[in-house]
């Protein structure tokens, strides 16, 4: 597993490497926050980012948002203060494990356990909620090109959608993609849409 640190005080870093070390993973890369380190951290396709600040300052806490949700990581984040404002940030950048002054070593693996589960367990739900929002706008374009087959050739429901259907398979398409398409062609014939 490809551990990245983002840190720019040595001896916090060396904390939490230690800490990574002693529950044995050995791909750990320390990255201060400096220059275009979101770009370098992106080419270095970590598995796990953690992030110590500290006592950041707003900018510098934007800066670490910023690389949460760029990376589409788990990633934990370490500060020594925090305010509910700088915890809402967090959260809604996606950073999977926020510790507010607990950088001790022998509590990395715990976090870091933590943050990949969290992290997973977002990501199942985001991916779930896109296939339902799918599901939802396909069925909404397959009732819209239902009830243009009923409008235009007089069919009953069912049958506007054995129709839909049997297109479809024909065509080694998605039921959803014919009806899009017919919908667009009715559009662009002066139907209604």
């Amino acid at each position: 597993m490809r551990i990245v640190i983002v840190d720019d005080s040595g001896l916090r870093a060396t904390v939490l490497e230690e800490g990574l070390r002693d529950a044995g993973y050995d791909d750990i890369h320390v990255v201060p926050p400096q220059g275009a380190f979101v770009a370098k951290i992106e080419r270095m396709a970590p598995d796990v980012v953690l992030m110590d600040l500290g006592s950041p300052s707003r900018d510098t806490l934007e800066e670490m948002l910023a690389v949460s949700r760029a990376l589409a990581r788990p990633i934990a984040m370490f500060v020594d203060q925090s305010d509910d404002a700088m915890i809402g940030a967090a959260i809604d950048a996606g950073v999977s494990a926020y510790v507010v002054d607990g950088l001790r070593k022998d509590r990395v693996k715990p976090i870091l356990d933590l943050a990949i589960r969290r992290f997973n367990a977002f990501a199942r739900m985001q991916s779930e909620l896109d296939e339902a929002r799918t599901a939802l706008a396909d069925r909404k374009t397959i009732d819209r090109a239902k009830a243009i087959l009923m409008q235009t050739r007089g069919l009953a429901e069912p049958d506007a959608y054995a129709l839909l259907r049997s297109t479809a398979m024909n065509q080694n398409k998605r039921i959803a993609d014919v009806a899009e398409a017919l919908i667009t062609a009715h559009s662009l014939l002066g139907g209604q849409p």
